[in-house]
């Protein structure tokens, strides 16, 4: 991490980021305009749950974070100084219920897909979050998620495809936006897993050979079934079998375990359904008992 100044600024004096190695106000930050994360997408980054001040999951986020990375090929800092920044940002904020998100982009370079020969951009940045909505509408956009792609499962930056996507979803009344893959298998939302329930009553979310970003709440949620004697399979299925589904939910880091109560505009049975609700709470008891599982 490159070095530079730290203000342990109180909260009063307005958010603060660390960029760098310098806790500083966002409108003192400054990114070089060559930076290969502003030019080409060239970075990863995590998003991680606070709860009570305390970053749940640290350490599957971490580990998930050096995948990604060096998926990428891209250098990261020493786990303690992430932290150390994490831990500054949060304190500097005063929040202790938040979205906290570190970014590692591949620093300054030429224009173009080349990358430079400087340090990574670092950028630890923090901001209030509440619980999420019980449940959600979804609609499955035109658009297929490649499955054999160089960066598929990992957590890039480059997220152009899921903005637009999104916007789909929300110009036609819906929450979230789901993806088919390139074989027409059910794959991923923009920033969630999948799970539904099947006609013979087995919990179903996508493998990581669907080209779904393996997300901390989808594992901690499969080891959750395994625990409460839940049948959970990891396979593929055609996208059609979400829209036949009783019951269905997203799981992400922000918004834990949550119902989806339609598909492109066709209420489900049950949202939230039983299954739901006991995966839901199973979930709220894991992150009381345990910050980092």
């Amino acid at each position: 991490m490159r070095d530079g100044p730290t203000s342990d600024g109180p909260a009063s004096d307005g958010p603060r980021v660390w960029v760098n190695g310098a806790l500083v106000a966002p409108g003192e930050a400054r990114l070089s305009p060559f930076d290969h994360g502003l030019l080409v997408g060239d970075g990863v980054f995590e998003t991680l749950r606070v709860y009570g001040g305390v970053p749940f999951a640290w350490t599957r986020h971490l580990d998930r974070l050096a995948r990604s990375a060096s998926g990428l090929g891209l250098p990261l800092p020493d786990r303690d100084d992430l932290r150390h920044a994490a831990d500054e940002v949060l304190a500097a904020n005063g929040v202790d219920e938040a979205r906290l998100r570190i970014t590692v982009t591949g620093g300054p370079a030429p224009l173009g897909s080349e990358r430079g020969e400087t340090a990574p951009t670092v950028i630890v940045a923090a901001t209030a979050c509440g619980p999420p909505p019980e449940a959600v509408s979804v609609v499955i956009v035109p658009w297929a998620r490649n499955e054999r792609g160089a960066t598929t499962g990992l957590k890039t930056i480059s997220y152009a495809e899921n903005v637009r996507a999104l916007a789909h979803a929300r110009s036609r009344g819906a929450d979230e936006a789901v993806f088919a893959n390139t074989r027409g298998n059910l794959c991923e939302a923009t920033g969630s897993n999948v799970f539904f329930l099947d006609d013979d009553d087995v919990l179903v979310t996508p493998p990581a050979e669907a080209g779904c970003l393996l997300g901390v709440t989808r594992a901690l949620t499969i080891e959750l079934c395994a625990r409460l004697g839940i049948r959970c399979a990891e396979r593929d299925v055609t996208v059609d079998a979400l829209r036949a589904a009783r019951e269905a939910f997203l799981t992400s880091t922000t918004r834990e375990v949550q119902a989806i109560s339609a598909v492109d505009g066709a209420p489900l049975a049950s949202a939230p359904g039983e299954l739901t609700r006991t995966l839901a709470d199973a979930f709220t008891k894991l992150v009381a008992s345990d910050l980092d599982p």
